[in-house]
């Protein structure tokens, strides 16, 4: 636990410096992030990390995860018109190889690199909408995703007898996801209290709710597929905390979620 939390107040107070800045080191970190995500993700399915199929994998993630807007660079391709094409291409692959790459494989790395890509996009998208009001934005929803990891965690351990979902992750209780939800909302609030009207309470309402619903069910997504297989963390890049998947697992599924929604401007 101290070593968690020695890596967590670090790792996290570079993290929030760096948004605080913005522009290009602040993107361009991101990007780093989603690529060593997609790495680690590679790496859990038992892919050569570096090999053929892979290499496209690492090109649609950064074209998903670049900051076009940030250069005033018109993107040449749609997500749509990309996520085909990509497809395509790693279809061809299976194909290509004689089946040396079988589709079982390809599409696991297709399902990666969306995953990764349009999670660590949309990350980066909230820092810039188009309100001028990305930092507070970012900080928010942050915050909200860490509060109810806190309060599913406390609560858990105080109050939580009802097992949640014990097939995929055993420690989780019922009382300590309530408890996550309740601290994500609180905290969503009080945003909005001090945003001097930019954020209404109820929308607070909805974006700490979906903070700790979305947030609790992608940290059951990684939970999952490192059960599959038979992994504890998805890297050692942050100790105590695992890979940077291990640490954004709420956030790639999050950031997404509330933009289609439109929940932000």
């Amino acid at each position: 636990m101290k070593q968690r939390l020695i890596t967590g107040i670090i790792a996290g107070g570079f993290f929030l410096g760096m948004c605080w800045l913005g522009g290009t080191l602040y993107h361009v970190l991101i990007l780093l992030m989603a690529l060593i995500g997609y790495y680690e993700f590679v790496r859990m399915t038992r892919i050569p990390a570096f090999q053929g199929p892979a290499i496209l994998g690492y090109l649609g993630v950064i074209y998903l995860a670049f900051p076009w807007r940030l250069f005033d660079i018109a993107r040449p391709l749609g997500d749509s018109a990309v996520l085909w094409l990509f497809m395509l291409l790693f279809l061809a692959v299976t194909v290509i190889s004689k089946n040396e790459m079988p589709i079982g494989q390809v599409a696991l790395l297709y399902l990666g690199m969306v995953y990764v890509g349009i999670g660590f996009a949309a990350i980066a998208e909230t820092r810039n909408t188009a309100d001028g009001h990305g930092l507070f934005w970012t900080f928010l929803m942050l915050a909200a995703i860490w509060s109810s990891d806190a309060g599913a965690y406390f609560t858990g351990r105080r109050f939580g007898k009802h097992k949640l979902w014990p097939a995929i992750s055993p420690n989780k209780t019922v009382e300590g996801a309530l408890g996550g939800v309740l601290l994500a909302v609180i905290v969503a609030v009080i945003f909005a209290f001090a945003s001097g009207g930019l954020l209404t309470v109820g929308r607070a309402v909805l974006l700490g709710i979906s903070a700790a619903v979305v947030g609790q069910f992608g940290d059951l997504i990684q939970s999952a597929y490192k059960r599959v297989y038979g992994i504890k963390d998805s890297g050692k890049l942050l100790p105590g905390h695992g890979g940077i998947l291990d640490r954004c697992d709420s956030w790639i599924a999050v950031f997404p979620f509330i933009h289609i929604l439109t929940l932000l401007p």
